[in-house]
């Protein structure tokens, strides 16, 4: 048999990712797709790129639709990441800096993202999961449920459609169920499970409570309590705040009028370096901008420029004063 050439190989990946796109596969064309994974070793990571660049190219308006660049100008200490180019397939796939990395064609195992890192994972049925920084999941497939657990962190979801085979996250007390949609969850210590839905509709609850699961569309948030109840609170959120929250895709993070407090806490899941600000009211003043996400010194410099302090730069710090 004649070897194939890498441009067949993704042409071949660029048609099953449209198929299953469209919807599940049936048993014989199942058969013919897993067939066709496993005649060659480039085909796996082929349709890895393939379906990430489709749902990319999807997300590919970041910052939305309203996104105002003079607004949004990027720090002018912002470090410039470098895009890199495979065979054309992966422009601009939204990975953080260099850090960023693939697994592909999952159906079991977990998978976790150090700090500053991202981490795309392209499961079987056809549904991605974009791990955002120091993220953790647990995948478990099974012929009637496609489950994953988010352990920790915070991670998107482009869920393949199957209206036979729901999906399910579980994060702590709280599950969001889906038949084929996009979403984050944000399951971090100490703060309430966050669901923001992109597209769609999700079904957000608690297993252990039996209440009757809310749900939550498009530019909706989803909130779960703490407690033991089964308190979820949805509120809606405008669709350029959407877009903003998922800059971090692109390696960026997008603020407009939180304070410098919710700034610095956001940074610090991004890097060991530490930003401090000692003066409350410095602290309290809102901010505006598009920022690396794992360049702290950078956002300080900026920040001190823009709210007339000073930016020192210490061991393993940056101190913000007046």
């Amino acid at each position: 048999m004649t070897k194939k050439t890498a441009h067949q190989i993704d042409a071949e990946a660029a048609g099953w990712a449209a198929r299953i796109d469209r919807g599940p596969l049936e048993l014989p064309e199942e058969q013919v797709f897993h067939a066709w994974l496993h005649q060659d070793a480039r085909c796996a990571g082929a349709y890895a790129r393939m379906r990430a660049l489709a749902l990319t190219t999807e997300r590919a308006r970041a910052l939305g639709p309203d996104f105002d660049p003079a607004a949004f100008a990027p720090a002018p200490f912002m470090a410039r990441r470098t895009v890199l180019r495979v065979g054309g397939a992966l422009a601009a796939a939204g990975l953080i800096a260099v850090t960023g990395t693939w697994a592909a064609l999952r159906h079991r195992g977990r998978f976790s993202t150090g700090k500053g890192e991202t981490k795309v994972i392209a499961l079987k049925d056809g549904s991605v999961v974009t791990l955002n920084t120091a993220s953790e999941i647990q995948v478990n497939y099974s012929d009637t449920l496609r489950s994953v657990e988010l352990i920790g962190g915070e991670a998107l979801f482009d869920v393949a459609k199957n209206k036979v085979r729901p999906f399910v996250v579980a994060a702590g007390d709280t599950s969001v169920r889906v038949v084929g949609t996009s979403f984050t969850v944000r399951h971090l210590d100490a703060t309430p499970v966050q669901v923001l839905v992109r597209e769609g509709i999700v079904e957000v609850f608690k297993p252990a409570t039996g209440a009757v699961p809310v749900r939550i569309t498009a530019n909706n948030m989803a909130v779960a309590s703490f407690d033991s109840d089964s308190t979820i609170a949805a509120t809606p959120v405008p669709a350029a705040q959407v877009h903003r929250q998922l800059a971090w895709q692109n390696g960026q993070l997008a603020f407009e009028g939180e304070t410098l407090a919710q700034a610095v806490q956001e940074f610090s899941r991004y890097s060991d370096t530490k930003i401090v600000v000692d003066d409350p009211a410095l602290s309290r003043e809102e901010i505006a901008g598009l920022f690396n996400a794992t360049d702290p010194v950078g956002f300080a410099q900026t920040i001190a420029i823009s709210l007339n302090a000073h930016a020192r730069i210490g061991e393993g710090e940056v101190r913000l004063t007046r």
